[in-house]
């Protein structure tokens, strides 16, 4: 099942008579100005930062205000892309337990879904609105505009998507079914708010019914992931808190905007450049003819890739859209299932969350006080080591690949290929001595790339074609806002897990346990695991880490060493299902259903796991080379 097929696309359950035609009239027109407006941010995003690039470099007069507009225009990409995804079916769900029920269920299940959605939408608009209204009072220090040019993307994109939900059910075949799910999703909404008083009554139990009794619930029943994770936020906060809506708002518009996800969009964008341009066959040719002859020879490139790559872009899902389009098609063609694609890629991202520039490393050094420059060499070590866990897996289950149609290519072959995707390859080169040299920063690095990628299309491959960059560029926000409307409404989620106290009774708990430093880090590893399923890495390390690396040195382990299993095993959380928000990121990038990939990636964590293990009974491997 595609990405495409998770979520009914609105004309799949429309009526052909009566209003139908007209509101699917309306739903086009919104569709077409959305997706242009989207398309175009994308666009304009590459223009501001590679003039600001320019700017800087060559003509030694920085551009002061080319940041702050990026990061106004990039909420607004942000939310218009999510509204396009949301419109599209295109926000990652899973579908392995609803795909088993009867086709009439399962059609009742999905109209659900959309209503739980669209539902949520509304809860939160009030709040967007009033967001809005409050940042419209500032202005922003570069360019003296209103707040408002920024802070009114985020109701906008709510309204927008919730129109596109309104429409969907609207349009439904069975009219009855869609106003029972409709009446269903309001009175459940309306239960959870009529047993507040009984919720504030549960404290810490609270957690257990909605941020995992709720969102199991949501996710196993398609509700999509971003909606899930809002909804169980929105239905805690509301009835066991006393804080406002407006604080979860903020924190879904600040999980969304932060400036370093500006890379996902261009670095997803570069991937598609590099697949349009030809580069990609180029550079796969060349690497089949070295390891097209061995079992799994490309798997072995993808986790190799995905380590040299890591680190430039600051953000695992730029990371991983980089590498994924130019290896996948390939790969595919040489008979690998989609979920086991999905599957390695999610686990190559984990591996490699300490390989430096890491972002997630220079925010522990900033919160901890601990050396970065010690804890960038400390980190390139145990990455390989997981690197190697991996390679073994991959070695295993490809043990019985028939290869007995594989002609293994001459050296002759081999240096022809080479000399071809030479151009190609140079890329990675290029990208990562741009941000060494201090050329671009990680944030602006894929526009160099962009340009590289289309002159090099123009000029040697001769396949760079101006009509399918439109198509390219709305597809860049549609993914993007896919994925980054999951990482807003999962930052909600860890904010309001973290404020309920629990990091301080949980630290307490740890800072007692008996068997001194072997039993601490034994539980650290379990404990940062589920952390980093929750809250992901830097909100993480941010809350705890001032709190658990003080007890550690305690104990008596390095600091270096200690921050090394844990963001390896918060790595481990964010990319393991059924919360790791970076698990569903590798599945939207490569266009595959949750549910693909959730057998095959277990092999792949246990991998993870047990390298995990390694480093953290092997303190060398972290502080050998100090």
């Amino acid at each position: 099942m595609t990405v495409a097929e998770q979520v009914p696309h609105a004309h799949a359950q429309m009526i052909s008579g009566g209003v139908a035609p007209r509101l699917r009239d309306i739903e086009n027109v919104l569709s077409r100005i959305v997706a242009a407006l989207a398309g175009g941010l994308v666009l304009v995003e590459g223009v501001i930062l590679l003039a600001g690039i320019v700017a800087r470099y060559v003509f030694h007069a920085p551009l002061l205000w080319s940041d702050e507009l990026a990061s106004i225009l990039f909420t607004w990409l942000a939310l218009l892309g999510a509204a396009m995804a949301f419109r599209r079916g295109e926000h990652m769900r899973m579908t392995a337990v609803i795909a088993r029920v009867p086709p009439a269920a399962r059609q009742f299940l999905d109209l659900l879904a959309t209503a739980l959605a669209t539902a949520f939408l509304f809860l939160i608009l009030p709040a967007a609105v009033e967001l809005a209204q409050e940042e419209a009072l500032m202005l922003t220090p570069a360019m003296e505009m209103s707040g408002a040019w920024r802070a009114a993307a985020l109701p906008v994109g709510v309204a927008v998507m919730a129109i596109f939900g309104v429409l969907r059910l609207a349009q439904a075949v069975d009219r009855r079914r869609a106003i029972t799910a409709a009446l269903m999703t309001i009175a459940a909404v309306a239960l959870v708010g009529a047993c507040a008083p009984l919720f504030a009554g549960f404290g810490y139990f609270n957690l257990l019914i909605f941020f995992v009794g709720f969102v199991f619930a949501m996710v196993f029943g398609g509700v999509p992931i971003a909606f899930a994770f809002g909804l169980a936020t929105f239905g805690y906060v509301s009835v066991a808190t006393h804080a406002p809506m407006l604080v979860v708002v903020s924190r879904i518009n600040e999980g969304m905007g932060h400036l370093i996800l500006l890379s996902v969009p261009l670095f997803v964008l570069l991937g598609m450049m590099i697949e349009m341009t030809g580069m990609a066959r180029a550079m796969v040719q060349f690497l089949a003819s070295l390891l097209g002859h061995v079992r799994g020879g490309l798997s072995y490139v993808l986790v190799g890739a995905m380590y040299l790559v890591s680190g430039i872009s600051g953000a695992k899902a730029a990371d991983m859209a980089a590498v994924a389009p130019v290896l996948f098609p390939e790969m595919k063609a040489r008979g690998a299932r989609p979920g086991d694609l999905v599957a390695l890629l999610a686990a190559t991202g984990a591996q490699t969350e300490t390989v430096p520039p890491s972002l997630v490393l220079i925010t522990l050094g900033s919160v901890t006080g601990i050396s970065i420059a010690a804890l960038f060499t400390g980190g390139l070590l145990p990455a390989l080591v997981l690197a190697v866990t991996l390679c073994l897996t991959v070695a295993w289950r490809y043990r019985r690949e028939d290869l007995s149609g594989v002609v293994r290519p001459s050296r002759r072959e081999i240096g022809r290929a080479f000399v071809v995707a030479l151009p190609a390859l140079a890329l990675p080169f290029v990208i990562r001595a741009a941000v060494m040299e201090g050329i671009a920063t990680a944030t602006e690095v894929s526009t160099i790339g962009i340009v590289y990628a289309a002159l090099v299309g123009m000029l040697i491959y001769r396949q760079f074609s101006w009509r399918q960059l439109l198509p390219r560029l709305v597809e860049t926000a549609v993914l993007s806002g896919a994925i980054l409307f999951i990482i807003g409404t999962a930052t909600a989620m860890g904010w309001a897990l973290t404020q309920s106290g629990f990091s301080q009774t949980l630290t307490k708990a740890m800072a007692g346990l008996s068997g001194g430093a072997a039993v601490f880090m034994a539980v650290s590893v379990l404990v940062f695991i589920v952390l980093g399923s929750v809250l992901e890495g830097i909100p993480a390390i941010v809350l705890f880490g001032p709190l658990l690396f003080p007890v550690a040195r305690q104990l008596g382990i390095h600091e270096v060493h200690y921050a090394m299993v844990a963001i390896l095993a918060m790595g481990l959380g964010l990319f393991a299902p059924p919360f790791g928000v970076g698990y569903y990121a590798a599945c939207a990038i490569g266009r595959v259903a949750p549910d693909e990939g959730m057998r095959a990636i277990w092999g792949y964590l246990l991998a993870l796991f047990a390298g995990i293990v390694l480093v953290a009974c092997v303190p060398w491997i972290s502080i050998g080379f100090l």
